[in-house]
């Protein structure tokens, strides 16, 4: 039993191993169709820019996207994740070169040379259906790679309940066993046994840093190395994922700014040259410009809050402490920072603090009714932040919602521990230690 135990629990853990490596290789796949189709989308707009304006600098995106493409498309297709995906990533590629070599250029060109076709309506008609036909491949292509996906994150799941179970199933067999040697043999093998009972239960509560003590007894310490092993890859990969979702946010946060947001910047530019051109005495018109403008500049407003909530640009500038401080900043009620923590730290861990310092501000404003928010940050060897607020408290581990869950598997996935101290009517204290890489 206990042999049959172990063999399972070791294929689950390659499986699951196998299963991270393949939702990893979506994930990329996924990353890579974003950013070229984003580039398809500078070449569409940067072209269109041209065509309206005239003007040379419309084509600076669109110049971009040419020097970025051929890489970026190889990029694309060397990530698909099966022959059906990489099909259709030819088929884009394939569509991306046309538009570029067959129309856009071609379009370009004629608009330099002053010819009227260029600017037609027919000329127009045509660019919208081929950039419609590469979107229509792209969502599709996603698509298939999010419900890929998707199937994968099951299997995750699936694994990992099955892991539990074989090393339920060995650790039984073990305590029975056991219960027939001698004192010696109880102290040399149940303890042991406990101990490890005692890292599964914790592990199976999230806490991905616990370790079993190797053992002297070869069956306790093939199950010790697979456990420690397998909660060091489930650690690695949680932390990873941070990473990644990390890079995710600042990627697009900067795309926002530098995609969207630009087009909207140049539509505004577009829209006030437009009202400069129009007489006075036109009033219909003039007003609906007035208005197209307003609405133009309310949306880059909006845009510019939405990026700075996904992933705020001074924390990539300057780092955690100019981010809490503006963070404190937009906060409705007042934030007391104190702490030097100015000091760059690695990005990863830098967002994650932030974010826990985010989503504790957000509790304390929206849940715990309160009127002062203290946040200190320590930064040594350890970073220390401490938020503490003046509300109703009573936070347990029970009523804790998903937002502090997700506080501890942040400060967890960088091998740090976070505490929580909630008296009934004393406030709430929320200390997150998060140990700096050398």
């Amino acid at each position: 039993m206990i042999g049959v135990a172990f063999a399972v629990l070791l294929w689950v853990i390659a499986d699951a191993n196998s299963s991270t490596s393949a939702r990893r290789a979506s994930r990329t796949a996924l990353v890579e169709a974003g950013n070229l189709q984003q580039l398809v989308l500078d070449l569409e707009t940067g072209q269109r820019g041209f065509v309206i304006t005239k003007r040379e600098e419309f084509l600076q995106p669109w110049q971009a996207a040419r020097k970025e493409l051929a890489a970026e498309a190889q990029r694309f297709t060397e990530t698909a994740t099966s022959p059906e995906q990489r099909r259709v990533a030819g088929q884009i590629t394939q569509g991306i070169d046309s538009l570029l070599n067959d129309y856009s250029v071609p379009l370009v060109e004629a608009v330099r040379r002053g010819d009227s076709a260029g600017s037609s309506l027919a000329a127009t008609a045509e660019g919208k259906r081929r950039v419609d036909a590469l979107r229509a491949q792209f969502d599709q292509y996603t698509a298939d790679e999010r419900a890929k996906l998707a199937a994968r994150e099951d299997t995750a799941g699936a694994n990992a309940r099955r892991a539990v179970i074989a090393a339920g199933a060995g650790l039984a067999a073990s305590t029975a066993l056991v219960a027939a040697f001698t004192v010696l043999q109880h102290r040399a093998v149940v303890r042991p046994v406990r101990g490890a009972a005692a890292a599964a239960g914790r592990f199976a509560g999230g806490d991905l840093g616990v370790r079993i003590v190797p053992s002297k007894v070869a069956e306790i310490g093939a199950l010790g190395a697979s456990f420690n092993t397998m909660a060091a890859s489930l650690q690695d990969s949680r932390r990873r994922i941070m990473e990644s979702v990390e890079a995710v946010h600042r990627r697009t946060a900067r795309d926002l700014h530098d995609g969207a947001q630009q087009r909207l910047v140049s539509l505004l530019i577009g829209l006030r040259l437009t009202r400069e051109l129009i007489a006075d005495a036109d009033s219909t018109a003039t007003d609906l410009l007035d208005q197209s403008i307003a609405d133009a500049q309310t949306a880059i407003d909006e845009l510019r809050e939405l990026a700075w909530g996904i992933y705020p640009s001074s924390l990539t500038l300057k780092g955690l402490g100019a981010a809490v401080r503006e963070l404190a900043s937009r906060c409705p009620i007042p934030v007391v920072v104190t702490g030097d923590c100015d000091k760059r730290i690695p990005s990863a861990v830098e967002s994650n603090a932030y974010f826990v310092v985010a989503e504790a501000v957000t509790n304390a404003v929206k849940h715990a009714q309160a009127s002062q928010i203290d946040i200190s940050l320590e930064l040594g060897e350890i970073l220390r932040i401490q938020v503490v607020d003046n509300g109703v408290g009573g936070v347990g581990a029970a009523t804790a919602g998903s937002g502090l869950t997700g506080l501890a598997e942040r400060v967890a996935a960088f091998d740090g521990t976070l505490t929580i101290e909630s008296p009934p009517g004393g406030g709430t204290t929320i200390l997150a230690q998060i140990p700096i890489p050398a």
